[in-house]
């Protein structure tokens, strides 16, 4: 019989501030569960359907572990610390983890035009970089909160900013 290729499309996941950090944190763990990917990035699972569509979230490394293709920001640095000493937190790139000093303080502006604007392009370098290594991008995923400072300010202003650049792919956000 003739074999199928099967495209992967795959998707840049995002999340910022306290909410979608911990959002993203429980998206990992449930995504890397189902496609059997174990805390460390190796498979463990037992099922090959397992690995067939895990090209849409994961990159595969040189020492053939999965890493998550994510970029998670915050303006302040305790909810990164926090992710970082989940079990599930050294499978990140920790390059892929872009965090400021000051926090946004609940603030929207804050997020939107002065602490998160001056953090946006460190974001939105990690988020170029992760583009840059798909075959097929399909589009974008950002976990954050719409009240708040850093995941709605600071998220919006992502959005936004990589609607412009990316005005083709799909953008969904949680």
């Amino acid at each position: 019989g003739s074999k199928k290729i099967i495209m992967v499309r795959e998707i840049v996941h995002m999340q910022g501030g306290q909410c979608g950090n911990q959002i993203g944190t429980k998206f990992w763990e449930l995504v890397s569960s189902e496609h059997g990917i174990q805390t460390d990035g190796s498979y463990g699972g037992d099922n090959d359907l397992q690995l067939s569509q895990v090209g849409v979230y994961f990159s595969e490394s040189s020492t053939n572990k999965y890493v998550p293709r994510a970029c998670m920001f915050d303006l302040e640095p305790g909810t990164i610390e926090a992710v970082k000493a989940t079990p599930h937190g050294a499978m990140f790139r920790p390059d892929n983890m872009v965090n400021g000093q000051t926090g946004a303080g609940n603030n929207w502006a804050k997020g939107h035009y002065t602490e998160g604007a001056e953090l946006i392009d460190a974001v939105l370098d990690v988020v170029r970089r992760e583009t840059e290594g798909c075959d097929c991008l399909q589009g974008f995923q950002l976990a954050h909160s719409v009240g708040g400072g850093t995941g709605s300010g600071m998220g919006t202003l992502l959005v936004s900013k990589i609607r412009e650049e990316f005005p083709d792919r799909v953008m969904s956000t949680f």
